[in-house]
């Protein structure tokens, strides 16, 4: 598919302006953090969401909604408040891979964030660069795994140093900080929304490749950012906004 630049910035346009409604919200993993209006409940159910977005888009809402109701619809109180005996209930939590015993860790984990670290948020602003967020996921890596913890839980947070797209937290970071007046991304954080990278899948990468955004053949660290450069030419302001359009055109249209 060839366009000139200008009739590839109005298709992906029209196409961000189709998907990006709240229709969009109920059967993605987002309706899992709009289930709260209080910050850390947003941030906390975000990243924890985000954490298991790999398979089924519906089997991931479903468990992202089953991870609060095991934290008692709190997710901050949880995290802050918790007994020990309390992260027994989060034993029997499975998605794919991710199960009960990376669930605990992810909240003790969380626990010493929010109580050593003043929160999530302030690691990714207190580490971010000019025109990036991911040596910032690289500080959030490092933080989250300070404390003793499950080795095998360590492959369920990504680290783009190691050479990682870490998709998931780009995820979770756009509907934190990317500002949308459609009432999907939440835009709650204090994060200039151009050093987004969008979230790279084998869905949104193989769209992008045909409309001829990313040449690279394999999804890793180079071809985020060739995306994120071509995303940034067509809108310096808001790029990963084409997230919407990537990801509605793989899925819901089959492109």
């Amino acid at each position: 598919m060839f366009l000139s630049t200008l009739e590839l910035k109005e298709f992906l346009d029209s196409k961000v302006n189709q998907f990006n409604t709240i229709d969009f919200i109920e059967p993605d993993p987002i309706s899992v953090p709009h289930r709260y209006s209080f910050k850390q409940d947003v941030e906390i159910a975000s990243f924890l969401a985000s954490s298991i977005a790999w398979g089924n888009r519906k089997i991931i809402t479903k468990n992202g909604h089953r991870m609060m109701d095991l934290l008692g619809n709190s997710p901050y109180d949880f995290v802050i408040s918790h007994k020990e005996h309390q992260l027994k209930r989060l034993e029997s939590f499975v998605h794919r891979t991710f199960n009960g015993e990376d669930f605990i860790y992810f909240i003790k984990a969380l626990k010493h964030i929010y109580t050593n670290h003043n929160g999530l948020e302030s690691i990714f602003i207190k580490h971010q660069t000019l025109d990036s967020l991911q040596p910032a996921i690289h500080e959030l890596n490092k933080i989250f795994f300070e404390i003793e913890h499950p080795q095998r839980t360590r492959k369920h947070v990504a680290d783009p140093m190691k050479g990682s797209v870490a998709k998931r937290i780009n995820m979770s970071l756009r509907w934190l900080c990317r500002k949308d007046n459609k009432g999907v991304d939440f835009g709650i954080w204090d994060i200039n929304p151009a050093k987004l990278s969008c979230p790279l899948d084998v869905h949104s990468g193989n769209v992008a490749r045909k409309l001829g955004l990313l040449k690279r053949k394999t999804n890793d660290v180079k071809a985020l950012e060739e995306l994120d450069k071509s995303l940034r030419e067509l809108d310096p302001i808001d790029p990963v906004k084409y997230d919407f359009a990537l990801f509605g055109l793989g899925i819901f249209e089959s492109f």
